[in-house]
């Protein structure tokens, strides 16, 4: 099948992978959320390979830029292939996963740490019935 011309900006976001449906990318340019060459766009602007979108989601941003073109949904391997990420933005996204990955780690510690025994249960018990 030959690669279209230009294609929905919805409909490419959901055929990378970056949302799990159509209506979830739409949602997510009317939010603001993703920008075509700086700019904020509508769902249905035409997207040609050359152009340059910023995404946010989940509290990460990726900056991609349009490599190839598909309507249909194809596995991560395939989709990957259909974007470039600037280096910068992935250096960005990495460290910040790892931030939050010693974070949750930090906080799981502490939870463990002051997890009360059967003992100082009894005696929060007895405390809280008065």
């Amino acid at each position: 099948m030959a690669e279209p011309e230009s294609l929905r900006l919805d409909k490419w976001l959901w055929a990378a992978r970056f949302f799990k449906t159509r209506q979830q990318a739409a949602d997510a340019i009317n939010g603001g959320k993703v920008h075509l060459n700086g700019q904020r766009a509508k769902p249905g602007k035409d997207i040609k390979p050359g152009a340059v979108l910023t995404i946010s989601k989940d509290s990460y941003e990726w900056e991609v830029t349009v490599k190839s073109l598909s309507g249909q949904r194809r596995p991560a391997k395939d989709a990957c292939l259909m974007y470039e990420e600037s280096p910068e933005s992935h250096a960005k996204r990495q460290l910040q996963i790892s931030r939050q990955r010693e974070e949750r780690e930090l906080f799981n510690f502490d939870q463990r740490s002051f997890k009360p025994n059967k003992k100082e249960r009894r005696l929060i018990h007895r405390f809280k019935q008065g």
